[in-house]
C-alpha cells in the first residue's frame, strides 16, 4: 500500500475528496497532512479523520531551503511514496522537486497550458478565464517540475463557461470536477497505473 502526504494551504476541500474516496476504496495510506500555517480548515479535516497534521509555516524558518529540508526529512521518516499538492500556495524549491522527482502531483483549476503559472491561483484563475472570454475551463492534474504548473499533464476535466458566470460560480463548478479528478488520479498513481514517458502520460 503506497503512502501519501497531502499538502494544503486552505480549507482542504480537495484533501477531503481524497479522504472520502480512500475511505470508500482504500487505495493508499494518508501518512500526513502538511499545512502551510496554523488554523486552516484542512487541519480540522485531518483531526476529524485521525490523520496526523504537521505545520510548516514560512515564518518559523530562516529560509525556504531550511523549511523544505526539514520537511523532506519528515517525509522520508514517514516513508512517503507520493506528495499530493491540494491547494498548496508555497513556492517549492527546485532541489526539493528533484528529491521527489515524478513523485509530486498537483491540481490546478484551469485547463493547462491556459491560465496557469505564476500568479494564477484561487479566484484569480476564474476571473482571468471570464475576462478573456473563454468558453471552456476546467481543472488539470499534473506532475510537478521546476516550472510553475509546467509539469507533464496526467488528466484534465472540462467545464463549460456559462453566460452570467462570476468567478465564484465558475469556481464552484470547477471544484466539483476537482473533487472527482484528483482522487481518481491519486488512486491510479498509487495503483501503479500511471506511466510517464517524457511529457506523455498514460493512465491504464
Amino acid at each position: 500500500m503506497k503512502r501519501i502526504a497531502v499538502f494544503a494551504s486552505g480549507g482542504g476541500t480537495d484533501f477531503q475528496s481524497i479522504i472520502d474516496a480512500n475511505e470508500a476504496e482504500h487505495f493508499c495510506e494518508i501518512a500526513v497532512l502538511i499545512a502551510s500555517k496554523e488554523g486552516i480548515g484542512a487541519i480540522e479535516r485531518a483531526k476529524k479523520h485521525g490523520i496526523e497534521a504537521a505545520v510548516f509555516a514560512k515564518k518559523d524558518y530562516e529560509s525556504l531551503e531550511s523549511l523544505y529540508g526539514e520537511l523532506a526529512a519528515l517525509l522520508n521518516k514517514k516513508r512517503v511514496d507520493y506528495i499530493i499538492l491540494a491547494g498548496w500556495l508555497k513556492i517549492i524549491p527546485e532541489n526539493f522537486i528533484k528529491t521527489f522527482e515524478d513523485r509530486i502531483i498537483n491540481i490546478h483549476p484551469s485547463l493547462i497550458p491556459s491560465f496557469c503559472g505564476n500568479g494564477y491561483y484561487g479566484l484569480k484563475v476564474h476571473r482571468a478565464v471570464l475576462e478573456y472570454g473563454a468558453k471552456v475551463s476546467g481543472c488539470t492534474v499534473h506532475f510537478v517540475n521546476e516550472i510553475p504548473d509546467g509539469g507533464a499533464i496526467i488528466a484534465q476535466s472540462a467545464v463549460k463557461v456559462e453566460d452570467g458566470d462570476t468567478p465564484e460560480s465558475l469556481q464552484l463548478r470547477v471544484l466539483e470536477e476537482e473533487h472527482k479528478l484528483l482522487p481518481y488520479c491519486v488512486k491510479k498513481l498509487c495503483e501503479g497505473k500511471i506511466e510517464k514517458l517524457g511529457r506523455r502520460v498514460t493512465i491504464r
